[in-house]
This record gives C-alpha cells, structure tokens and sequence, in this order.
C-alpha cells in the first residue's frame, strides 16, 4: 500500500515538473564548501542532474568518475553500485559534495533507498514513452499547421492571380507610353550650361581664361549622351555694322575650331553657329564696361530630353570682361 502510494506521489510530482520548472529558484553554491543535500530528480542529462529539496530551491549535481552511487544498505550495511545512466526523474535522493566554480554540486556520494529506485524507474519506463509521443504530437501538429499556411498562401495567391495579371498589364501599357514619351521628346532640348567668352578689341583670338572656360564646356559635354553645342558671336556697336558682323563671326569661328581642334567634338554636335555683330547687345554700348560685355561668344550646352530622362539647368558662367576696350 505505501508503495502504490509512493508512485502516485512520484507520477503526480514529475507531472508537475515540466509546468513548474520556469517558476524554481536554482540554488548558487559556494565553491569549495561541503554540502550535503535531499531532494528528487527534477531533471537529468549524460553528466549531471537537478535536485529539488522539500522547499522548492533546485541544485544542480555534476556526476564525476569518482561519484559513489548506492543504494542505501541494510542492518548490516552497503548497498549496490548504481550506474549514473540508471538515476531517473523521481528519484528521492540524498547528495554529499561540494560547491564548484560554476555553483553547481560536484557529488562524491549520491544515495537512495532500493524502493524508491524501483518506483522510479516504474514511473520513468511509463512517463518517458508518453512524453516522447506528445512530442510527436506536437510536431505533427506543427507540421500540419505549416501544410495549411501554405495551402492558405497558393489559395490567396491563384485568388491574386487575376489582380496581379492586371497590374502587369497596366505596367506594360505604362512603359510602352514613357517610351513613346521618350521618343517624342528626342529633339525637345534644354539647356544644360551657358558660358559667355569676352575677347579683346578687334580680336577673334582667345584668351587663356576663354580657352579655360571653353575646356570645361568640351569635358561636361563628353559625359553626356545626345548633346548638342551652340555658338553665337557678337560685337560692341562700334565701327560700321557690317564690319561688326564680321568679327563676331570670326569670334564664333574661333570658338568652334578650338572645341574642335583640342577636344575633337563632332562637326554634327555643334549646331549652326551665326555672328549677330551688334545686334542683341546685353549692356549699354554708350559705356567702357557695356563695349566690353557686348563683344562676346555665348556657348550653350543643350541636352536632349529624351536621351538624357534627368537633366538639369545650370546657373550660367562667363568670364569676367578683359579691361582693355573691346570692340
């Protein structure tokens, strides 16, 4: 009668062992100092076990090669050499060791009663199978509950399918209309850069500022794709109008032959140059400084907008007006 009793205690505490075993404290030993602790297995690995004494506090054993395991003995003393393989979840045990470096309990001694070890190991052969197949369960549930996302994931998809065929559609009629977009806009040109050269009275011949200026015109121009250059000369209103003409012409010319010359632009990038002569003046020709900003050459770098989707309009640049009376 006691021992059925005993097993039902021992079914009924490792039932409870895997509901409780977050909410135990685990007990931090000393390192060196002896201890001698009862209690039952809790838990058990290769090596080592978890004890939990009558007060909920749990310690951790380590098994060593030299840790006496026996049964208790009798009248007449000893008891039989237990294997560390054979200490299962409810045994009631009492541990004799010391503490170690990590707090757990390096055992010399474990002990326990010959009935208690085969109450144990009754329960143990009966709990183990059933655990085992819950485990089972559980991962077949798992598994199931997996197959059954992923029917619910091709259901949602073909249900998707007539949407995500319609979006396609939309996206292709929406590049076949930004290509036509593109193409309607090949000869729509915007200006990139605009730089202004100034020259000397009567002179069509370049400065070095100019040829500086003309320089970093020619290298942005190579990085672009469907560029095209500009070229208009003019004159201060000084001397005869066709004689002005002329000599911004000339002025134009000098232009051209330099990008032409030292960068190698294409004849067909560089668009039809004219020289308006004292037409278009930009300053009073009545002044010094008005003469010196109306002889000139403006560079206009365009950039096809259908080749070139992202273009941008610079601040323009020109050099600054030579103090020398210009013509």
């Amino acid at each position: 009668m006691l021992k059925r009793i005993s097993a039902l205690m021992l079914a009924v505490l490792i039932g409870a062992v895997g509901a409780f075993a977050q909410d135990a404290q685990l007990r931090s030993l000393e390192n060196g100092k002896k201890y001698e602790i009862e209690g039952v297995v809790v838990a058990k690995d290769d090596t080592s076990f978890v004890m939990r004494d009558g007060t909920g506090v749990e310690t951790k054993v380590m098994i060593g090669s030299n840790t006496s395991i026996k049964t208790k003995g009798g009248l007449f003393g000893g008891g039989d050499r237990i294997a560390s393989s054979q200490i299962v979840r409810g045994l009631n045990l009492k541990v004799e060791g010391r503490g170690d470096s990590s707090g757990s309990l390096a055992a010399t001694k474990i002990r326990f009663g010959k009935d208690d070890f085969r109450v144990a190991q009754s329960i143990d052969s009966r709990v183990t199978p059933t655990e085992n197949r819950l485990a089972q369960t559980e991962e077949n549930q798992q598994r199931l509950s997996g197959q059954i996302d992923e029917l619910m994931a091709i259901s949602n998809a073909a249900r998707g399918g007539a949407k995500a065929a319609q979006e396609t559609a939309d996206a292709a009629i929406k590049g076949v209309n930004a290509t036509n977009e593109r193409i309607s806009a090949i000869d729509d040109y915007v200006v990139q850069s605009a730089t202004t050269v100034n020259f000397k009275v009567n002179s069509a011949v370049l400065s070095q500022e100019a040829k500086d200026q003309l320089t970093q015109v020619a290298q942005a121009a190579m990085q672009l794709k469907g560029y095209t250059i500009e070229i208009t000369g003019f004159a201060s209103a000084e001397g005869s109008t066709q004689r002005n003409k002329v000599l911004s012409q000339k002025r134009a010319q000098a232009v051209i032959d330099y990008l032409v010359d030292n960068y190698d632009i294409p004849l067909r990038r560089i668009g039809t140059s004219y020289g308006y002569g004292e037409l278009k003046a930009v300053a009073d020709n009545t002044t010094r400084e008005g003469r010196e900003q109306n002889r000139r050459v403006e560079v206009k770098l365009l950039v096809s907008r259908g080749i070139n989707q992202n273009v941008e309009v610079r601040t323009n640049s020109s050099s600054t007006p030579s103090t020398n009376d210009q013509q």
